[in-house]
């Protein structure tokens, strides 16, 4: 089952989300995942749905909002993705993806927007299957702060 995240959800949400950051090479730290999580959902600054199977939360996915001045509508980047190794292959990240585009109609959105490693072997092939399509008309940019 797939549904928007809740408060009451935070401390599973916060184990696979450390387990998210863990894959992306980030230390381990639950607290601070919780409270990130926390902030995330009581500000309402992002959206969140979860897969749930028996009980338990498998996966998520967090969209942030943005918007297109040229299209004067919001887009949605979907930030995160993450389904528990134990899980994969089952058709829960197709689920999530669906639950963020059946939001994204919703909001009156212009569209989602992803960033994925040339390298996610299995992401560049899950997001084409789902309807996504490589936008290379621009170059992407990034300015850090250390």
């Amino acid at each position: 089952m797939t549904r928007k995240a809740q408060l009451a959800d935070v401390q599973q949400l916060a184990e696979l989300f450390d387990q998210y950051r863990i894959f992306y090479h980030k230390d381990s730290d639950i607290p601070a995942a919780e409270k990130f999580l926390t902030e995330r959902i009581e500000n309402r600054d992002s959206e969140i749905f979860v897969s749930e199977n028996e009980g338990r939360l498998i996966g998520f996915v967090q969209l942030y909002p943005l918007f297109s001045s040229t299209r004067m509508k919001r887009y949605w980047l979907l930030n995160d993705l993450y389904v528990n190794e134990n899980y994969r292959g089952k058709g829960f990240s197709k689920q999530l993806i669906e639950a963020s585009q059946e939001m994204a109609k919703s909001t009156d959105a212009a569209g989602i927007l992803l960033e994925t490693g040339k390298s996610n072997d299995i992401g560049n092939k899950l997001y084409p299957s789902c309807g996504f399509e490589i936008y290379d008309e621009v170059n992407f940019y990034e300015w850090k702060i250390s």
